[in-house]
């Protein structure tokens, strides 16, 4: 990947709906350079963009389950937990013995049919550990890949989409029948055009762009680039849960969060308290991170680090 490459992926990153002429004006190339390389980046590393929902502004919480496994099981459940409609990623780890899922039930009911009675049904998990996500630091609509920073402050500032509106942001926000078969569509294809809105919903092309600059502004919708992260040189991926003291919890959390390797932070509920998830170019980068960021944090307890071996599901499978 050069450096075009990544200006482009930091300009989806920034506004993944931009229409491509746009990105070419602020870039400086033509419009046809960016849609070859954007098909280009679809073959090479996978590109895909998607609409994810914050699921706070609907009153979900969101959970990072961790399930141990007998050998040669990983597969075969991570595979049924990428299946739901409800999980956001799904990752075997710790040598094949664990699967990690984010996920995001939409009821109290399916939280406890999940939690309480299908997970502890299902042959060869031999432990389940739920981690309600209390506050993040870092994630949702913050990406990773506004930290390369490949694009100049001027370039970033052109293709930013305005902020949701704060009282929009605040108030609760009750999705109807329209909404929901918009964010379905949008959940497999970020940029899905007035026409597929139309088709999805029967509304009219005026009625679609009102409600999808509604749900973007009351910061419901967000739209998120997923792509291969091994071209760009960052080869290894880790969770990493940290023991941390009330007292510097928030601390502790914000300084990593602001770190480049962190993709995301979150203060979760456990033993373990403090949720991360890492980039790192090699174990040599991931050493560092530990002994020199996290290791210099007074408010740290414990540091548990657990390598990600595969992702099987990332946002939505495509």
């Amino acid at each position: 990947m050069d450096e075009l490459d990544l200006r482009l992926l930091q300009a989806l990153e920034l506004d993944g709906r931009a229409p491509f002429s746009r990105i070419a004006q602020v870039l400086g190339v033509s419009d046809q350079t960016v849609a070859r390389r954007v098909r280009r980046l679809r073959g090479t590393v996978n590109l895909r963009v998607t609409g994810m929902v914050d699921d706070i502004r609907l009153g979900r919480a969101g959970w990072i389950v961790r399930l141990g496994c007998g050998p040669g099981r990983a597969s075969r459940l991570a595979a049924t937990l990428a299946g739901r409609t409800d999980t956001h990623y799904v990752d075997i780890a710790a040598g094949g013995t664990e699967v990690i899922c984010a996920i995001t039930p939409r009821s109290r009911q399916e939280r406890d049919d999940l939690l309480l009675e299908r997970l502890q049904r299902t042959p060869h998990i031999t432990t389940v550990s739920a981690h309600c996500v209390l506050h993040t630091y870092y994630g949702n609509s913050l990406r990773w890949l506004r930290k390369i920073s490949a694009l100049e402050p001027e370039q970033e500032r052109a293709l930013r989409p305005p902020a949701p509106s704060p009282g929009l942001a605040d108030e609760p926000y009750v999705p109807d029948a329209t909404d929901l078969a918009m964010l379905e569509l949008l959940r497999v294809d970020g940029r899905a055009g007035a026409a597929e809105l139309q088709r999805a919903t029967g509304r009219s092309e005026a009625a679609v762009r009102r409600r999808l600059e509604r749900l973007r502004a009351t910061g419901v919708l967000h739209i998120a680039v997923e792509f291969d992260h091994e071209p760009l040189g960052q080869s290894v991926e880790a969770l990493v849960w940290l023991t941390v003291a009330p007292g510097g919890l928030d601390t502790a959390g914000r300084a990593l969060a602001a770190r480049p390797e962190v993709r995301f932070a979150a203060a979760v509920t456990g033993r373990t308290n403090l949720a991360l998830s890492v980039l790192c170019r090699d174990p040599q980068q991931l050493y560092g991170f530990l002994t020199e960021q996290v290791g210099s944090l007074s408010a740290v307890r414990a540091v548990e680090t657990v390598l990600t071996l595969r992702r099987v599901k990332a946002l939505t499978v495509s």
